[in-house]
């Protein structure tokens, strides 16, 4: 379920004065220099550990997957399979760690929890919100599908349709005016740290990756799962985040210096966010060896791709895998690479569209 991203566009900047101004859970740190720590992930997965599986499990790492697909070099595949997780995507590590962190007093009728999606972590914010007896309002552009709203309602959180232009207005004037607190949907670090957790179990069943593939779109993902495996000691992993040459915010930032916006368009919308996470951009400057892109054919090649070995995948889920898949990422041979595949949210009609518009390049399979 990609999320469906607003028409115009906030700058970090706006988003970054606006959030100041209301009740905000991301302005919190966990460091003083505003990085999440080592011991700031293990000690939200010690945590995880305790949780049912019906709000967080310990994902399969798929060894092995070599032999599936046409893959240059002698590379032994690793596929991380967060598509299984709880809610379909990754999404949920780090709902949970921001809902464990909430002051007291937040996620009541007078003082709902806010945020603003129409696709994974929506759905994600939803659930969990729904398992802990939490109170909560999305809201989510007017251009998002009925389904996705229905979703999200049928876990008793209130959803409100705003023109896209006036989403961040939306937040603040709940926040300002009935006292919510805003959970970003990825620029905080209680979601870093809480994705950070996928690192952690990477390493504890393949201890010396050469190299890790993560999704990348506001960042939050591939900023956990990279500053838990460079804290881990090991250095000479190269860790590369992937997103779609029509989406590449945090490309783009990597080359300015800083956190940038701009006009984005792809088929993976999940990895779509019109800018780069500011926090998660000082994490990916700090830990990430550089972003690697892929086109939407790429990307949707890839998803069939995987769907023909029986892994149901959404694009955004896909983006990685496609940068190994078309030959994007340097040096493989004889290497232990780690893909990540970050959620399965897609329906049969979406995937019957998919399989229509996808290239079918000769590297889909070797079967």
């Amino acid at each position: 379920m990609d999320e469906v991203m607003p028409e115009r566009r906030f700058s970090p900047r706006e988003v970054t004065a606006s959030a100041q101004n209301v009740p905000n859970l991301s302005n919190t740190t966990m460091s003083g220099d505003g990085l999440v720590t080592l011991s700031d992930i293990h000690s939200t997965y010690d945590i995880f550990k305790t949780y049912p599986s019906d709000y967080y499990h310990k994902t399969p790492l798929l060894s092995g997957a070599e032999c599936l697909f046409k893959i240059k070099g002698n590379t032994r595949l690793y596929l991380k399979l967060e598509n299984t997780q709880v809610t379909g995507s990754f999404k949920v590590r780090g709902v949970i760690n921001q809902f464990r962190n909430i002051p007291s007093g937040y996620g009541t009728n007078e003082h709902h929890l806010v945020s603003m999606s129409a696709g994974n972590y929506g759905k994600a914010f939803a659930y969990i919100a729904s398992k802990l007896g939490l109170k909560g309002t999305i809201i989510m552009p007017d251009t998002a599908p009925d389904n996705r709203e229905i979703l999200i309602k049928s876990y008793g959180i209130v959803v409100e349709r705003l023109p896209t232009a006036q989403l961040m207005t939306g937040i603040n004037r709940h926040c300002t005016e009935d006292g919510m607190l805003f959970l970003h949907p990825y620029d905080d670090v209680n979601i870093i740290a809480g994705h950070g957790t996928i690192g952690l179990e990477i390493l504890e069943e393949l201890p010396e990756p050469d190299i890790v593939l993560v999704s990348c779109g506001g960042g939050g993902v591939l900023s956990g799962i990279a500053a838990a495996i460079r804290l881990s000691g090991r250095e000479k992993c190269r860790i590369y985040g992937v997103e779609p040459e029509g989406s590449c915010t945090m490309y783009e930032s990597f080359k300015a210096g800083h956190p940038i916006e701009r006009p984005v368009k792809s088929v993976a919308a999940g990895l779509s966010p019109p800018f780069a996470g500011a926090i998660c951009y000082n994490h990916c400057k700090m830990y990430v060896d550089d972003i690697l892109l892929v086109t939407d054919p790429e990307i949707l090649s890839s998803m069939m791709c995987l769907y023909h070995t029986g892994l149901v995948v959404e694009p955004s889920g896909a983006a990685a895998f496609a940068a190994l898949l078309f030959g994007k990422v340097p040096n493989v041979d004889d290497k232990k690479v780690v893909v990540v595949i970050t959620g399965g949210n897609v329906s049969p009609d979406e995937l019957l569209h998919y399989s229509k518009s996808a290239a079918h390049l000769d590297v889909q399979t070797g079967r």
